[in-house]
């Protein structure tokens, strides 16, 4: 793609419309309708041939005409148009829709990424409107002719840092560079985390995270040093402040910098996952995300626990699920002594091994676990494999079974007996 050159500068907004007014002008539209009717078919067909009509890009979007690949692939189309009919005809509808497309692209491009980098973040919204209005801005300069005019101008401002001297349109051309690093930076791992990430659950999902994680961070850290250079910032100065920056970790940072390196500690032993039914300070839950920062532990009534994951590393951590999900539950029952001990022991085992939750192998196990006060005490247990659902329903049915069938065989459930004695 060649390079782009400025239109000469509007010096007569009649004659403008003179040029855009000509009889070719249809000429130019009929073709530019041609770019964009080949453009969505071209789209439209490749996302067909990758099998991505359910899925959401940076490329495709959620349809053919709201991704980043369609005003790419219209830009192309015109830039071809454009060579063709300026060796027939004077081009003028083109010099106005070829800064257009460039600049669409870029709000294309800059969106996507943003939103599929960040998806939750608040500041996302206002930093898309910025990039849109700089853009149309940059498009409009570019369009009058202006563009190299306000360079020029911005040029002379200028002063002198240290032995290098810096000028208004420096800083601006470096910042505009260092957002468009950053933004190849977010696209880049924002894919990798995509690729990383597809058709992973459980412990494999864990490991993958802390893969997605370490990749960012490093491409994040290359695209600031690149787009630091690109500024202009020299870094070698930055030595003295990354002393200072180790300090501050090693005195005041270090319980956040032993949470980061916890987070990839938990990520790599494989020892907590997502998805796992962990126990951490009286807290019971499931783990629903390892950040590198902190632990996300929701309980089966709603509430989420954010566990630092240093506690996670120093502390005891219960893990039922870690060999398996397999849980182990358990219920009492008292009778009288009079009962008939294996009738009881079968009418316990058929209550659990009735509840279709209740795992056959291990299979339930009744015991006579207790000669109590008032009475036989039998200790019924069983396993559940899924205890994310919910463990209380489960043994209320259990209960209610029992008690049900203790009746029907006219077994006594004793009542506490207490005998006072009068002195």
């Amino acid at each position: 793609m060649q390079k782009p050159s400025a239109p000469e500068p509007i010096d007569d907004f009649q004659g403008w419309l003179n040029a855009l007014s000509q009889p070719t002008v249809l000429m130019e539209l009929a073709a530019l309708g041609l770019c964009v009717l080949l453009a969505w078919a071209l789209v439209r067909g490749l996302r067909r041939a990758l099998g991505m009509q359910d899925e959401r890009s940076i490329f495709f979007g959620r349809r053919n005409v709201d991704g980043a690949l369609f005003p790419l692939v219209l830009l192309c189309l015109a830039y071809v148009a454009r060579d063709v009919l300026s060796k027939f005809v004077s081009v003028a509808l083109f010099k106005v829709a070829i800064p257009v497309l460039v600049s669409l692209l870029v709000i294309r491009v800059g969106v996507k990424v943003l939103q599929v980098a960040f998806t939750q973040s608040k500041w996302v919204k206002p930093l898309e409107q910025t990039i849109s209005w700089l853009a149309w801005l940059l498009m409009v300069l570019w369009v009058s002719g202006l563009l190299p005019v306000v360079l020029n101008e911005l040029d002379q401002i200028s002063w002198k840092v240290g032995n290098s001297t810096l000028s208004v349109r420096n800083v601006l051309e470096g910042a505009l560079t260092a957002v468009a690093v950053l933004i190849v930076t977010l696209w880049i791992s924002a894919g990798i985390e995509t690729r990383v990430l597809r058709n992973a659950t459980g412990g494999e999902l864990s490991v993958r995270k802390a893969i997605s994680n370490a990749a960012r961070a490093l491409l994040m850290f290359v695209g600031l040093i690149v787009a630091l250079t690109s500024v202009g910032i020299d870094l070698t100065a930055l030595s003295v402040l990354g002393g200072a920056v180790g300090v501050g970790i090693g005195l005041g940072l270090q319980k956040l910098a032993a949470n980061y390196v916890s987070g990839f500690v938990i990520l790599g032993e494989r020892s907590m996952r997502i998805g796992d039914n962990v126990r951490v300070d009286n807290f019971e839950g499931v783990i629903t995300q390892i950040n590198a920062r902190y632990t996300v532990i929701r309980s089966l009534a709603g509430r989420e626990s954010i566990v630092p994951n240093e506690m996670m590393i120093t502390s005891r951590v219960e893990n039922l699920s870690l060999a398996d999900s397999f849980v182990y539950q358990s219920t009492v029952v008292s009778v009288g002594y009079d009962s008939n001990v294996e009738l009881v022991c079968a009418l316990l085992l058929k209550a659990a091994s009735d509840q279709p939750r209740v795992l056959q192998e291990p299979g339930p196990v009744a015991q006579l676990s207790n000669f109590g006060v008032d009475g036989l005490e039998f200790t019924l247990g069983f396993w559940i494999a899924d205890p994310g659902v919910g463990q209380g329903g489960l043994k209320s049915d259990i209960n209610i079974a029992i008690l049900a069938a203790l009746r029907a065989n006219a077994i006594d459930i004793p009542y506490p007996q207490r005998v006072v004695h009068q002195i």
